[in-house]
């Protein structure tokens, strides 16, 4: 037990760190916004073009990895979604709902506490996922949002299909991911002194992002329907890599490596940006936000559960 808290515990200080100091009035409000603009915008989608571009991109694309962790999640999806209406939420909620429920934090918070767990070795299927992560969700999450809103709009598949591509091409993350997959095929071939530069800003993405996220946890509060709130939960620390690791044990037959990124990902509470996706659609802002902040303290528990069972 100890070793896995060891595991755990520093990442979520460095977030307890965020939060004291945002709360304290020692950071401001404004210094985490910039954090975490430079984080998500900056800093991310460079270690991510650096970390995909270092990928032996045909050992690390296995379709059964890919298979055991989305099939968790757009069940999730659905679940978070015809449990949000059963609730008597309207469509554009349910979306939101089931948008929160899918979207794991696999970057910021299942990145470091993989490596922490099982080594830099380890990461490769990690950054596979994550690879098609925020293309896959975002489109998912946009085509139903715009679907839910256009009903009895009479608006043409055309325009749908253009904004769910214009909303996911312009995503930093999905520019880095691009990039990095356009550095892999490509032979890797920039000049050691980009290379060095990259190293250098990569290594502040996580620090950055995981104080700017608790600092924005600050903002976020524990308000609006507790059963949309406790079904969101449910379904992203527990449904989802229950099914994750079910099918990656018993159906897939995934390797140690492959099913300890795949579950530990989908472990991981929703990120700010499933609160970011509420807000942007105006749809179940306070639940999407209580979600993210109730998660992430209760995944600390679930983590810890799961690093016993995983080999």
């Amino acid at each position: 037990m100890s070793a896995a808290l060891e595991v755990i515990l520093p990442v979520f200080l460095v977030i307890a760190a965020g939060w004291a100091c945002t709360r304290a009035g020692i950071v401001s409000s404004e210094i985490v916004d910039g954090l975490m603009r430079f984080a998500q915008g900056v800093a991310v989608p460079v270690l991510l073009a650096q970390s995909i571009g270092k990928l032996d991109l045909a050992a690390s694309f296995d379709l059964k990895l890919f298979a055991s962790f989305y099939s968790g999640a757009f069940v999730a999806f659905g679940l978070g979604f015809a449990g949000a209406r059963w609730l008597g939420r309207p469509a554009t909620d349910a979306v939101a709902i089931g948008f929160a429920a899918m979207f794991s934090n696999s970057l910021l918070l299942g990145v470091p506490i993989t490596e922490r767990a099982f080594g830099q070795e380890a990461l490769s299927g990690n950054f596979a996922i994550i690879s098609i992560h925020s293309p896959t969700f975002y489109a998912v999450g946009i085509l139903a949002m715009e679907l839910a809103r256009s009903r009895g709009q009479g608006l043409p598949a055309r325009a749908v299909a253009g904004k769910v591509v214009r909303a996911i091409a312009t995503q930093p993350m999905v520019l880095g991911i691009a990039a990095g997959i356009a550095i892999n095929l490509t032979g890797n071939p920039l000049p050691g002194v980009l290379r060095e530069a990259m190293k250098i800003i990569a290594s502040a993405a996580i620090p950055c992002a995981l104080f700017g996220l608790g600092g924005v946890l600050v903002r976020l509060k524990p308000e609006g329907d507790s059963r949309a709130i406790l079904l969101v939960v449910m379904l992203s620390i527990l449904v989802h890599p229950a099914l994750t690791w079910a099918l990656g044990v018993h159906a897939l037959h995934l390797s140690s490596d492959q099913l300890r990124s795949a579950t530990l990902t989908a472990a991981m509470a929703p990120g700010v940006n499933a609160y970011l996706f509420a807000m942007s659609y105006d749809a179940a802002k306070r639940v999407a936000a209580s979600a993210v902040l109730v998660a992430t303290l209760a995944s600390v528990g679930t983590i810890w559960l799961w690093l016993q069972i995983l080999p």
